[in-house]
């Protein structure tokens, strides 16, 4: 079946042109002039289906570098599957998820590999790939990671928080990364020092400072930024390439600018909570329903900072910059109702995650429409560097000849409203309750097939496949 995306602008890292695109299968044939015959006829006259993008953005689909679907947390379970997730995910536009395989501390690699391919088997509505958790360092760890290139595993993370959970002491990390460096491997870091935050977090609960805005103050920016510079530190000696997730604090960003500064192969990722939201306004917020433990909806971690002292308008700065390259969500979703609540005084037990993979494309397009980042650095930043980032670019990323045809339509007119009622992610609340985002996803194609369009969703577990990908594509 071939389709044909007439009339609108086809925007790519590079830039934007007026553009249709012609669509063979699964597969991106032809980028040409309006209404173009070079290919020989009238391509709106023979192509088997016709979409109108007349004063629209033809964008590729999002890529979501850091979801946690079905992610064992704090005594339950994210409540996205992959199939709810990733049908969330493509109502807003994203058409390739990259998960995280979990190992954990006495657990075997390869074992947590296999099982994340068998949750996601069969019921992502998407193109989805995987990281893989090393949670406990062994030789046998240390062995198994030498595997995952040939599996199509690119990339691994490592966690200087949760001690007793996945926590790895600068040794672990150290042996790590001398593999990492030999066989290839993206090391991704959570860079915080989780065992002074433990201390903190004790002895806060034990003055009797238990709400959800205790959370944020147990992770002070202090934590991050010096777990930020170990990890770059490490990095530097062993060769091997960094990419830490989920930064939050204005002073990690600063190490990494430094790191790069220096011709190091560091990179960041930040997340949409870090851009909007805030310790005072949302971890310190109160409800009729919840009382002060309507903060409990926002608990991640990192955590959100303080407005007062500029995180937010950092991150943005940093976006601009180039100084941090990735906007992921760290969509770990879990319910106030039987979930959030376990941390019922005692935020330490309160699951760490906020639901946003739908959202994402949404919340960075934002930013276009208020000046903070342009429209080429929109698609940079939520697919474009994602592919090159993780060793997917150029069949996914880009609109061009032999590339996957993942393409969204978006309606700058548009308006989207944000909110429990209209998500469609598998959550009793929004963390994003009121926000209303000046564009629209009106058509997401997920290699060739029209998934979502007319206000509809076309799409079917079963028809994302696993990608197998290569080596990054963006280290210097």
């Amino acid at each position: 079946m071939t389709t044909l995306i007439t009339g609108g602008t086809v925007v790519n890292a590079t830039g934007t042109v007026e553009a249709d695109v012609l669509i063979d299968g699964e597969t991106v044939v032809a980028v040409v002039a309006p209404g173009s015959t070079a290919l020989g006829a009238d391509l709106a006259a023979t192509a088997d289906r016709v979409i109108d993008a007349t004063g629209k953005y033809v964008v590729p689909g999002g890529i979501d570098a850091h979801t946690h679907m079905e992610l064992p947390f704090g005594g339950t379970a994210a409540s996205d599957t992959f199939e709810t997730g990733t049908t969330a995910a493509a109502w807003g536009g994203t058409t390739s998820i990259v998960d995280f395989a979990v190992q954990r501390q006495g657990e075997r690699v390869q074992d947590g590999l296999e099982a994340w391919h068998k949750r996601a088997a069969g019921n992502c509505a998407i193109d989805y790939s995987f990281h893989q958790i090393v949670g406990g360092v062994d030789d046998d760890a240390l062995a198994a990671m030498r595997t995952l290139v040939d599996e199509g595993v690119t990339s691994y993370k490592m966690f200087m928080a949760y001690p007793g959970v996945f926590y790895a002491d600068d040794a672990q990390i150290l042996r790590a990364m001398q593999v990492a460096r030999d066989e290839g491997l993206l090391t991704m870091m959570h860079a915080e020092n989780g065992p002074a935050i433990d201390v903190l977090a004790g002895q806060l609960v034990a003055a009797g400072k238990t709400d959800p805005y205790y959370h944020g103050l147990a992770r002070p920016w202090q934590m991050e930024e010096e777990a930020t510079h170990r990890a770059i530190m490490l990095a530097d000696l062993t060769g091997a390439p960094l990419y830490v997730v989920h930064v939050s604090a204005k002073q990690a960003v600063a190490q990494l600018a430094a790191a790069r500064d220096a011709g190091k192969n560091v990179f960041g990722e930040t997340c949409p909570q870090y851009l909007y939201l805030s310790l005072e306004e949302q971890l310190g917020a109160s409800s009729e329903e919840f009382g002060t433990f309507e903060g409990a909806k926002w608990v991640c971690s990192t955590p959100l900072r303080a407005r007062a002292e500029g995180h937010q308008d950092a991150m943005w700065q940093a976006l601009r910059t180039n100084d941090l390259q990735v906007v992921s969500t760290d969509h770990c979703p879990f319910c106030m109702k039987d979930q959030k609540e376990l941390g019922r005084g005692d935020f330490r037990a309160i699951p760490n995650g906020i639901g946003s993979v739908e959202h994402r494309m949404d919340l960075l397009y934002q930013g276009v429409v208020t000046g903070r980042i342009s429209l080429e650095r929109w698609v940079e930043l939520c697919s474009v560097t994602p592919a090159r980032m993780f060793g997917m670019y150029g069949t996914k990323g880009v609109i061009q000849p032999g590339a996957d045809a993942d393409i969204v339509v978006y309606d700058p007119a548009g308006l989207t409203t944000l909110g429990v009622r209209t998500h469609h992610m598998n959550m009793d609340h929004s963390a994003w309750e009121g926000f209303e985002v000046d564009g629209h996803v009106d058509v997401v194609l997920s290699r060739g097939e029209v998934v979502v369009d007319d206000g509809g969703f076309h799409g079917r577990a079963g028809h994302g496949r696993f990608v197998k990908r290569g080596l990054s594509q963006y280290l210097v």
